[in-house]
């Protein structure tokens, strides 16, 4: 007889059933499908199953009804169809927009932005990511309950205005402020921190280059590609969140040292809230000497994913910096045939997979950090040991001879250097 001990239970969790809903409004940006799509990729990265999605075409949305009244009741008996779990919206959806479709359909509501924290929240890894993934959430949180406590927090009292209901509201809000209170000054030490990180790297005078480009673009698998480090590369949306810097010598006669940084993937309606707590790690690019733009050229919205990281460093104040824009995973069958982008002093298609390309995208850099310098000929005096260590480390060395009168040097230096070897330059024969 089999003993109760015996069998073994299938526990695993089933992933959440659900129906993608957007508004084709016909404005500028990735078109209704396109969204979604990227929408159903998110979703999966969470864990969740697309079972169906749901469009309806109009002008835009009033701020308590997302749908209209008989596309709602389209989008109740569709899900019941499908037997889905629950609902993703493809925008921010208001709090009374949430109740609303929550009262007509009776299944559970999320929106892209609660999505996108869910997805933050599950791959933060740093002390700082987790910090800011929190802040965002409570912040979201906090802006919810404000707009569905309204009626319950109206000065002057009355009917309708007290009770348990206000006190829960209002205990709510300050313990979400409270906390909040606490984490901004969490990140704030750790700002000042990454401040004084970045100031050093600023001072070592070594090139700083940052990729940037939409998420899922190949950044990661193009930084283990150049830097030869293990960044975690994972075929999913928002896979690394903490920004990774490997240092590095693009090629074995060149004098100089570069500073790589991989940065966290941008997104189409990437919420405010994630820009606000994230910024610090957003703001990497805006100290970087040049940019390097990963594109998914394999992706048939890739134009528009350029767009959408264009307008984000707008956002962020970052302009006139050189950019590098490679077309990655030009391996691939489904490659957008894309040659040129107007934003860029030069684009290359590479392969970062199988590292193709990778020496001619080193080599415009090269070329770029160049332009930064100035080529200088200088007999350092063999008194001034020190400043000939320092030409050395700091700049780019194209030719040395020992003279009798002391050490001769070639370089491409930058400004502070070239003063400094001035005064050696005319005893150059």
């Amino acid at each position: 007889m089999e003993k109760e001990t015996d069998k073994f239970y299938n526990i695993e969790e089933k992933p959440e059933r659900v129906v993608l809903v957007g508004i084709d409004r016909d404005d500028t940006g990735l078109s209704c499908d396109e969204s979604l799509d990227e929408l159903e990729d998110l979703a999966e990265t969470a864990g969740a199953e697309v079972v169906g999605r749901l469009i309806q075409k109009r002008e835009g949305t009033s701020r308590s009804m997302y749908l209209g009244s008989g596309k709602t009741e389209e989008l109740k008996a569709y899900c019941e169809e499908l037997e889905a779990d629950g609902i993703i919206c493809d925008d921010e959806l208001t709090p009374s927009q949430t109740d609303y479709l929550e009262k007509h359909t009776g299944f559970k509501i999320m929106d892209r932005t609660l999505l996108i924290l869910d997805i933050f929240a599950k791959h933060a890894a740093s002390a700082e990511g987790k910090v800011q993934v929190e802040l965002a959430q409570l912040r979201y949180k906090l802006s919810h309950l404000t707009g569905r406590g309204k009626e319950m927090s109206r000065l002057g009292g009355g009917i309708g205005t007290r009770g348990p209901g206000e006190k829960k509201l209002e205990t709510d809000r300050r313990r979400i402020a409270s906390r909040i209170s606490e984490l901004n000054r969490e990140l704030k030490e750790i700002e000042e921190h990454r401040g004084v990180i970045r100031e050093r790297r600023v001072n070592s005078k070594s090139p700083i280059i940052a990729l940037i480009g939409y998420t899922n673009a190949g950044k990661s698998t193009l930084m283990n590609a150049i830097t030869g480090s293990e960044v975690l590369c994972e075929d999913k949306l928002f896979a690394t969140l903490d920004a990774t810097t490997r240092r590095i010598k693009p090629t074995e006669d060149y004098g100089s040292e570069y500073l790589f940084t991989d940065t966290v993937g941008f997104i189409n309606k990437l919420p405010h809230g994630l820009i606000k707590a994230f910024r610090s790690t957003l703001e990497e690019v805006r100290y970087a000497d040049i940019l390097i733009h990963v594109v998914d050229s394999s992706n048939p919205a890739c134009a528009e994913q350029m767009k959408v990281v264009y307008n984000l460093l707008d956002e962020l104040n970052v302009k006139d910096k050189p950019i590098i824009t490679v077309f990655n995973k030009s391996d691939r069958e489904t490659t957008t045939p894309l040659s040129s982008d107007s934003h860029a002093d030069f684009c290359i298609n590479i392969s970062a997979k199988y590292k193709q390309g990778i020496d001619t995208l080193l080599l415009k850099t090269e070329e770029i950090v160049k332009s930064f310098k100035t080529q200088i000929k200088a007999l350092i005096p063999y008194s001034k040991g020190g400043l000939l260590n320092n030409v050395y480390k700091n700049c780019e060395i194209i030719e040395t001879e020992h003279r009798p009168g002391g050490t001769y040097v070639n370089v491409y230096a930058d400004r502070e250097y070239v003063l400094r070897l001035k005064k050696y330059e005319e005893t150059v024969r």
